[in-house]
């Protein structure tokens, strides 16, 4: 995968598959821009990228904010010409409880990061994508949550589902101006993320929780921020060059085989 002379644009860059993504990116030899609310976590990611030889800014953005959005448009083109790679992938988890008890605010932040970030994303970068009239590629962090239900996580879920969403209409709109589109669904990865559920669900042994998550995966093991990196960067190179509107499942096979544990154990 070559991305020399590229401009890769990650949101959500200070920490976990952001950050992998866009360390990746900058090892293939992109030109890098991180986007994230964390000040030091993003600026840190750039300095990675900066001490290993390569180029990379970071700009401090709320994804959630359309001005802010075109801000960080605007800021990578001044800065670099252009965007050729987008990881739209910025997201929040939000709270654990169940559907008649989860509160009106959080499922609103949710989706407000989520799925608006998202929207907001793939609306400005189009449109700077379109204006070069070069194409791109962009990929959208969506989950194993948007294929199926996880009870108590009613606004993680519906957001990952309507990414999915976005994701497959954007793409049937931008495909003959060479623009591809597609996300990957990541399951439990080893990212504070999946540390924060774990501790919501079982705040005294979130180590049992963890066990639990594993023994449902065929693989037998979590998945690293590196491995799903690796599967943006490829959605993003020009060896996908024919794939467009699709996901890209990441996670041990605990989606496609959910029995397959349990059979083999009997």
């Amino acid at each position: 995968m070559n991305f020399q002379n590229k401009v890769a644009l990650v949101t959500g860059g200070s920490n976990g598959i952001g950050r992998a993504t866009a360390l990746g990116f900058a090892s293939h030899g992109a030109k890098v821009v991180i986007v994230d609310r964390d000040t030091a976590g993003g600026e840190a990611t750039a300095g990675v990228i900066r001490q290993r030889g390569g180029d990379a800014l970071f700009v401090q953005a709320d994804v959630t904010d359309a001005q802010s959005v075109q801000a960080y448009v605007r800021k990578t083109v001044e800065a670099y010409g252009r965007i050729d790679c987008f990881h739209n992938n910025a997201g929040i988890e939000g709270k654990i409880a169940q559907t008649a008890d989860y509160e009106e605010a959080m499922f609103d932040a949710v989706m407000a990061v989520n799925v608006r970030g998202v929207f907001l994303g793939l609306k400005y970068v189009i449109g700077q994508m379109l204006a070069q009239k070069s194409g791109g590629a962009i990929v959208n962090t969506a989950s194993t949550a948007g294929l199926m239900g996880s009870p108590g996580m009613p606004a993680y879920v519906a957001s990952k589902h309507a990414v999915l969403g976005l994701t497959k209409t954007a793409s049937g709109e931008v495909a003959r101006q060479g623009i591809r589109v597609n996300a990957v669904c990541p399951g439990p990865i080893e990212t504070r993320m999946i540390q924060d559920l774990q501790k919501q669900l079982n705040p005294e042994n979130p180590d049992k929780v963890a066990a639990n998550y594993r023994a449902s995966i065929p693989l037998g093991r979590y998945g690293t921020a590196d491995e799903v990196a690796n599967t943006v960067l490829f959605l993003c190179s020009d060896i996908a060059g024919n794939i467009t509107g699709a996901h890209f499942v990441v996670d041990g096979g605990r989606t496609s085989t959910p029995g397959a544990v349990t059979s083999m154990n009997r």
